[in-house]
């Protein structure tokens, strides 16, 4: 394999992370918290993982792989980077709401209501098709999925309870992190 091929990916997650530090995390004290939503991440994070459970190094990607793989890094990091712009001062690691909160309806989220997890979908998908055979990239998206839905609800619950209509009509109108899926 070349060496491109995992300076691409490297460039690719780093790019993608480099929003969330440079934004920063709230540090409010949450008014409402839900620490379930770490149960998903868990799971997020054996997806990621999962998608190096094989000897990558030993062959490169096809063509069309490759070219996937941009384009959804390249995804990954846009989407990461107005996600967190339009989050700002609500950016969090864990599902909380600051006393504060106000229901963001800005940038991407106009599309989806959860992009950072669109956008770690695309850093899954980027990956997986640099280094992951078709097989295992399928199952660490479905694991990934489960994660995220369980992150999605809760998130959406805490939400519904300081919004309530407010994030009900959004909810209606606006997909989760899949775009046109409701």
């Amino acid at each position: 394999m070349s060496v491109g091929i995992y300076v691409l990916g490297v460039v690719g997650w780093l790019i993608w992370f480099l929003p969330f530090p440079l934004t920063g995390w709230s540090t409010q004290t949450p008014a409402r918290r839900d620490s379930r939503a770490r149960g998903g991440l868990i799971l997020e994070t054996i997806a990621y993982l999962l998608l190096f459970a094989n000897s990558f190094w030993t062959r490169s990607p096809a063509h069309w792989r490759i070219v996937c793989a941009v384009v959804f890094l390249a995804l990954a990091s846009l989407l990461s980077w107005t996600s967190t712009r339009a989050l700002g001062r609500h950016l969090r690691f864990d599902a909380a709401l600051n006393p504060d909160h106000e229901l963001v309806r800005s940038g991407p989220y106009r599309i989806v209501r959860h992009p950072i997890y669109t956008s770690m979908l695309c850093l899954l998908l980027g990956t997986g098709f640099l280094a992951t055979p078709i097989p295992l990239l399928l199952a660490a998206i479905a694991i990934f999925i489960c994660g995220t839905e369980i992150r999605v609800r809760i998130e959406d619950r805490l939400l519904a309870s300081q919004f309530g209509v407010e994030f009900r009509d959004y909810q209606r109108g606006v997909a989760s992190y899949i775009p046109f899926v409701r």
